[in-house]
């Protein structure tokens, strides 16, 4: 790594990225990272990588919706055996991001490998990184369950890649939400299904099951500009030690920037629920995250067809977090059905909602929410 890369400012060295997001999002993210103008972005089903200077990194963290993390490439190296493992961790350019005065951790990924336990895979990552600062310092890092610099190694048959999280906390967690409910949608998930209904970002929406307001507040962060990421108190790259005062001075010029892009018109977007203790927490989590939205204590089973067509984007509750009538999905549907010319996208955890309604999903795609499979269903009512 040269000295531009190592320097951890917004250099025109080519560097190469790694946006992961929630399984079956992969599309949606790739689109998302195009549209942010990042370079070399490449569609892959595992992540979608992207080449760029440090600065298209940091905005990848700040304005990215969908990414749960971005990870930096510090080196691929052949590792079929656990010594040339060691060998190749001690080698890769990471000197410059890690000192002894900085904590940190390593997570590995094993798939099809000779080294097939991820807890052994990261040890000997972190043997090679304590031994090497030992010797050429005298004196090793401590390993943290909040570092300050976090090591990804995936290991694919004999190859492997060792990463940088430049995220810290997954980006998932903008700092907006006080009270997530019972059942928290993470507002990634919620922001690809946004894209996936092809919303236009002008057209009304309504999600009539806000529950804590996350598909609400995420559309109305996204119709407004507002990089997603500008509400974190800090992302893991500000606590490398290659991250100096130069740096951070680059950093706040682009959070400048990415706030005076705010858009000033923004559509109509309805937050509804039948529990109005809920939709105050939704209110709360509003303002935490500076959007003005409409909201409506009403329930779903009440919508009727007003104003002109709108789109509809909700989670349901499926009975596994949230106890629900048997016969909710086909009470929903029934609802969805009166609204004719409406578009309707749900993340559904539950087959039932898909069975009781008549016309075929334009779109069907199976996601997981947390650990729950559920799907995302897309229709056009007609």
């Amino acid at each position: 790594m040269n000295s531009q890369q190592q320097s951890g400012t917004g250099g025109r060295a080519a560097l190469e990225f790694h946006a992961s997001g929630i399984a079956g999002t992969e599309e949606a993210l790739c689109e998302e990272l195009r549209e942010l103008g990042l370079p070399s972005v490449r569609f892959n089903r595992g992540g979608i990588p992207f080449r760029g200077t440090w600065r298209d990194g940091w905005r990848a963290c700040l304005q990215s919706r969908i990414a749960q993390r971005i990870h930096l490439l510090l080196a691929r190296f052949p590792a079929p055996t656990p010594e040339m493992l060691y060998d190749g961790v001690r080698d890769a350019a990471w000197a410059a991001h890690l000192t002894t005065a900085q904590t940190f951790s390593v997570r590995a990924v094993c798939l099809g490998s000779e080294i097939k336990h991820s807890g052994f895979a990261a040890l000997k990552v972190k043997d090679a990184l304590v031994d090497h600062l030992r010797e050429s310092c005298g004196e090793r890092p401590d390993v943290s369950d909040d570092p300050d610099v976090q090591f990804f190694l995936y290991l694919a048959g004999d190859k492997a890649a060792l990463y940088l999280d430049m995220s810290g906390e997954p980006l998932h967690k903008r700092g907006y939400r006080r009270d997530a409910g019972e059942a928290p949608l993470r507002e990634t998930l919620a922001a690809a299904i946004l894209r996936m209904s092809g919303w236009d970002r002008k057209t009304r929406l309504l999600d009539p099951m806000c529950g804590s307001g996350t598909i609400a507040i995420e559309a109305a962060l996204w119709a407004a500009n507002i990089a997603p990421g500008l509400g974190r108190e800090r992302f893991g790259f500000e606590r490398w030690a290659s991250f100096g005062e130069e740096s951070a001075q680059e950093l706040r010029e682009l959070k400048g920037e990415l706030r005076a892009a705010r858009a000033g018109q923004t559509p109509r977007i309805i937050a509804a629920d039948v529990d109005a203790g809920v939709l105050a927490k939704a209110q709360v989590n509003a303002r935490a995250a500076g959007v003005k939205l409409a909201f409506r204590e009403q329930s779903v089973l009440d919508l009727q067809p007003d104003e002109s067509a709108a789109l509809i984007v909700t989670n349901p509750p499926y009975g596994v977090r949230i106890e629900t009538d048997q016969l909710f999905p086909r009470k929903v549907m029934a609802a969805f059905c009166r609204l004719h010319g409406w578009r309707v996208g749900l993340l559904a955890g539950s087959p039932a909602y898909a069975l009781e309604m008549s016309p075929r999903p334009r779109l069907r795609l199976p996601l997981l929410n947390g650990d729950l499979p559920c799907e995302f269903l897309l229709y056009d009512v007609p």
